[in-house]
């Protein structure tokens, strides 16, 4: 157990010595003092106790006022950008996991966070931006991507944990000008209908799990739509317009682990069907037809209807 500082003990000593006097307000008035310090007084039968303070709450924040940093000059090698809707522990593994294998470079890591952990959780080098509980899945990304200040953004979700180098591929990748998003899994289509894994290099979508691109184009065309609430097709959809924007998405071989993607496996299967297919009709009113931006293209254009 923790040993309560002396000065902390002395409080409490003329605090209980107030309260024997019946000098009630100079006893609560020790009590703030003590409760500064980051201790606070139980008061039991056989007398007061002194206990760590719970950690204090941080003020949860609007998504849409959180600072943007994407037009100042970028000063770290990476940002490495983590959403928690739940599974913080998942997170914490997969910062770690970055801390191991990236030390020769400066990283930031920025944690969007709709619950209740407490942000020490995560460590003193990362900052933890704390949303309101209601926040959707876009616009609490999008506020951890306005913190960004490394000259490479790196979206991750919590399923994921390096086991090696991952910065240096993909920085190797987006040297290329030509790339506006890579990541470790790609996926392609024929129709707009039907999506499927493709080994790439170019695929026509980077999926959300590991996305990764240059600051300047999650600058001008790479935040995600916040009307995606829930994450499904919300990769897809900013990969298409990373593509209309003239760039390519690609793949790029990455050392990392896979785990279990929590909200897939939390969320009940009629619910993931009805929240997919209302996501894939918002990709569908902006990119209904295009199948100029797909690797492969089918011979005959086809208006897709997910049915």
């Amino acid at each position: 157990m923790t040993e309560v500082p002396e000065e902390v003990r002395r409080l409490a000593d003329e605090r209980q010595a107030a309260r024997e006097a019946g000098a009630f307000a100079a006893a609560d008035e020790l009590r703030d003092r003590i409760a500064a310090l980051g201790y606070r007084v139980v008061d039991r039968p056989e007398g007061p106790s002194l206990e760590p303070a719970a950690p204090a709450v941080s003020p949860r924040v609007r998504a849409g006022d959180v600072q943007s940093l994407l037009g100042e000059t970028p000063n770290a090698d990476a940002t490495i950008q983590w959403l928690v809707e739940g599974w913080a522990d998942d997170v914490v593994r997969g910062i770690a996991g970055f801390r191991s294998v990236a030390r020769d470079r400066d990283v930031q890591h920025v944690v969007a966070d709709v619950t209740e952990t407490d942000p020490a959780a995560y460590g003193e080098d990362v900052e933890v931006l704390g949303l309101e509980p209601e926040t959707g899945w876009g616009a609490a990304r999008n506020a951890g991507l306005r913190r960004s200040r490394g000259r490479i953004v790196v979206v991750v979700d919590g399923s994921i944990e390096p086991t090696g180098d991952v910065l240096g591929p993909i920085e190797r990748v987006l040297a290329d000008p030509t790339v506006g998003v890579c990541g470790p899994f790609g996926i392609s289509t024929r129709d707009l209908r039907e999506f499927h894994e493709s080994p790439g290099p170019d695929v026509d979508a980077v999926e959300g799990y590991l996305m990764a691109f240059r600051r300047d184009v999650i600058r001008d065309v790479g935040l995600f739509d916040e009307r995606f609430r829930w994450y499904r097709t919300a990769d897809i959809e900013c990969s298409f317009r990373i593509k209309d924007a003239g760039l390519r998405a690609v793949t790029v071989e990455l050392a990392v682990a896979r785990h279990e993607h929590r909200m897939w496996a939390s969320t009940p299967a009629a619910e993931r069907d009805r929240l997919s297919k209302r996501n894939f009709y918002r990709f569908l009113e902006r990119f209904r037809g295009r199948f100029d931006l797909l690797v492969e293209p089918p011979p005959l254009e086809r208006d897709p209807d997910p049915g």
